[in-house]
């Protein structure tokens, strides 16, 4: 059994160990003020953000989703952009991700979002297959410009 829950501040050692797993398979580097800052946002009510844990019966946190709430300008409700979503690689044949992604699609319809939206690389096919479930890839290409 799979419990898909927020995150506590009893968490943060876990959430950390996967955090850490996840920036490594996208080989980047994430200085320790970011994701102390991350970490403080997820337990902050006031920020427009969410972290969703997968916990497994034997208490293992083995997943994680975050995502940010916003406005549009296509749409009057409100909308979910999934920035983050790692299962442990032990615990990816067990549904994890699947539960996660769930997770956000029963919280959008009661709480009324628009849609809720996500992108990876095109070469992850491994997250590839998983995302397909759900919904078709679309044909637009992201463009990042970094400011600082």
């Amino acid at each position: 059994m799979i419990v898909i829950r927020n995150a506590t501040a009893a968490d943060e050692k876990a959430w950390r160990r996967l955090w850490s797993r996840y920036v490594a398979f996208y080989e980047a580097d994430v200085p320790a003020a970011v994701t102390d800052v991350t970490w403080r946002r997820v337990l902050d009510s006031g920020v427009p953000l969410a972290c969703r844990l997968a916990e497994m019966d034997d208490g293992i946190i083995a997943g994680f989703s975050i995502c940010v709430h916003h406005l549009g300008t296509w749409t009057g409700a409100p909308v979910c952009y999934l920035e983050d979503l790692f299962v442990d690689p032990p615990a990816r044949a067990a549904g994890v991700g699947t539960a996660l992604i769930q997770d956000l699609i029963d919280r959008g319809r009661a709480l009324g979002w628009s849609h809720l939206y996500w992108h990876t690389r095109a070469s992850n096919a491994t997250a590839r297959r998983l995302y397909d479930k759900f919904a078709a890839a679309d044909d637009f290409v992201r463009y990042r410009l970094f400011l600082d």
